[in-house]
């Protein structure tokens, strides 16, 4: 029988659907980012109050990435993604029409975690319509969609600015979402292969299991520090270098443009010279690039250092998710939102670093070199466990092994995490 082609052996809709869903809840998920410098100067913010302003979307986006993921098993994608641009809409809304305290601007950021939460619907929705030789493209489109950073970082300030008022860019913003729930309810459909719920019991035995602590740590730190910087650079360039609000967020665009478009190449490389080849080469270079950022250079050579560490990180996605399925191939669902809630984390927290810091400080110096030493920590890691994981379930350098696929059921058996 003639093996179809990509574009014949999935649904063109449900593929369309996932990246324009991922999309535009990823532009929405990270864009308190470029306008916390605008709301910082109305409510008198100091480094720390924005630092979690900017941080708790993606906190939000962390946990209900766990609750939409169960809902995906439970009810199926397609309804499960109705259900979240639905949301999406109401802290919006409360941001555009009644958001006139710090309060309310921190219970709204931590509700549009609900956008961040797209990964656990968008994702499955097309990865379940392809064949396992055509996993890696599906899943390069869908996962596309964090280019709806650029999309924030672009035009909300813009758009602030041009108003004289930040909270109309919340109300614009539900038009997007408001026309992709159109689209999504008309082209998307749930794959007539869905697979049994997962049960708790499920979730534990996964836990159970060193290597997935692992891989959140990992994913953590290179997932966390693209979402992370994405949403603090604004506040980063304006508070270093004094850059207007509109001028800081067009610098954070190219910057995180490097960390979009470089993710299906770290997925690439990795799949030609190994997962973990990659990720020990590209911390190291995060390393040395966030200690060169801790003497806080020209602007000139602050993006472009900064440009760099980006296109590191999201190779460095691409090159965790091509480890994370060759060592949990039975229970890749599961795993897959529980080291995405743990990339979100990641997320959380660089900026608090970064702020606590400054604002403890006086300068963002400490913050980067705090980063530098996170990023080199993961790379004595990787180090550490490649020998073991070398021993059985990997090849040389992180390449796939058919050697080592009889040994699945003894890696599967690891003891638990002291």
């Amino acid at each position: 029988m003639e093996r179809k082609g990509f574009w014949q052996s999935g649904h063109k809709g449900s593929l369309f659907s996932s990246f324009l869903y991922f999309d535009m809840s990823f532009m929405v998920w990270v864009l308190l980012g470029p306008l916390a410098v605008i709301i910082a100067g109305e409510f008198e913010l100091n480094a720390a109050e924005k630092a979690n302003l900017v941080a708790l979307p993606t906190l939000g986006g962390s946990v209900l990435r766990l609750v939409l993921g169960y809902l995906t098993d439970k009810i199926g994608p397609k309804l499960t993604g109705q259900i979240g641009l639905g949301i999406t809409l109401v802290p919006l809304w409360w941001g555009w029409q009644f958001a006139d305290t710090i309060g309310e601007m921190y219970a709204i950021a931590l509700l549009l975690g609900i956008a961040g939460a797209s990964f656990a619907a968008a994702l499955p929705l097309a990865s379940r319509w392809y064949p396992p030789q055509y996993q890696g493209l599906a899943m390069g489109i869908a996962g596309a969609g964090n280019s709806g950073t650029i999309f924030a970082t672009l035009f909300a300030n813009r758009i602030a600015q041009y108003y004289g008022d930040w909270h109309v860019v919340f109300g614009i913003a539900m038009i997007p979402i408001a026309l992709t729930l159109i689209v999504f309810s008309i082209l998307a459909k749930d794959s007539p292969d869905q697979p049994a719920p997962k049960k708790l019991t499920d979730y534990r035995k996964v836990l159970k299991q060193r290597d997935a602590w692992l891989f959140c740590l990992l994913y953590g730190v290179t997932f966390g520090g693209f979402v992370g910087l994405s949403t603090y650079l604004t506040i980063f360039f304006n508070t270093q270098y004094g850059l207007s609000p509109v001028k800081a967020a067009d610098f954070t665009t190219l910057c995180v443009i490097g960390g979009s478009f470089f993710r299906p190449v770290g997925g690439w490389l990795a799949d030609k010279i190994g997962g973990i080849r990659m990720l020990m080469g590209l911390y190291g270079v995060v390393a040395l690039l966030m200690a060169g950022l801790s003497t806080l250079p020209p602007l000139a050579v602050t993006t472009a250092l900064l440009f760099t560490a980006m296109m590191c990180l999201g190779m460095g996605n691409g090159s965790v998710f091509q480890l994370v399925p060759q060592r949990f191939r039975e229970e890749i669902g599961i795993v897959t939102g529980i080291v995405g809630a743990a990339g979100g984390l990641g997320g959380f927290f660089l900026p608090k670093i970064l702020g606590n810091l400054k604002l403890a400080t006086g300068s963002f110096a400490s913050g980067f070199l705090i980063l530098s030493v996170i990023a080199l920590s993961c790379v004595v890691l990787v180090a550490v466990v490649q020998g073991h994981w070398k021993r059985t379930w990997i090849g040389e350098g992180g390449k796939v092994s058919v050697s080592h696929s009889s040994h699945r059921e003894a890696v599967g058996a690891e003891v638990p995490v002291q």
